[in-house]
């Protein structure tokens, strides 16, 4: 059974590149409904937490899933992680880290932040494409995600 029919992504990314082709493979793959871009750190807690969240139920979605870069203008990614978290609201809510970043100190201070996920971005386009069709279908179809634990 397919979990991708009210499925919405916010995506995370500062490189537009790497922003409009991760947006492409999704819909190509026909992963997510929407797919909203934050380019920088600040507009992705302004995303959950801003004066207007775009989010405020579970009832707006089936699926939410975050698409993360870290190194961001405005406010790194690991911030963004640490919030997202650490709030009661957001805990549940899958991160996937895609990123250039291959630093060890970047992968165990994600993975200390509660980050579901570590990838980084192949450097080669057809190879970049397969691995965000990869993760979307993993997190999009094949995870289950509960009720319980989103966002209220």
């Amino acid at each position: 059974m397919t979990h991708t029919h009210h499925a919405n992504i916010l995506l995370v990314e500062d490189n537009p590149q790497d922003a409009e082709l991760t947006m492409r493979s999704l819909k190509t793959h026909q992963l997510a409904n929407t797919v909203h871009w934050a380019k920088d750190g600040a507009e992705a807690l302004d995303y959950f937490f801003g004066a207007h969240p775009r989010i405020i139920s579970r009832s707006e979605f089936d699926v939410i899933l975050v698409l993360l870069d870290l190194k961001l203008p405005k406010v790194d990614g690991l911030e963004v992680l640490r919030r997202l978290k650490g709030d009661e609201r957001t805990r549940h809510v899958p991160v996937v880290v895609l990123t250039s970043s291959r630093e060890e100190s970047d992968v165990v201070h994600s993975y200390q932040l509660g980050v579901n996920s570590y990838i980084v971005k192949p450097v080669d386009f057809a190879k970049f494409s397969e691995a965000v069709a990869h993760l979307g279908k993993y997190w999009l179809e094949m995870n289950e995600v509960t009720r319980a634990a989103s966002p209220t």
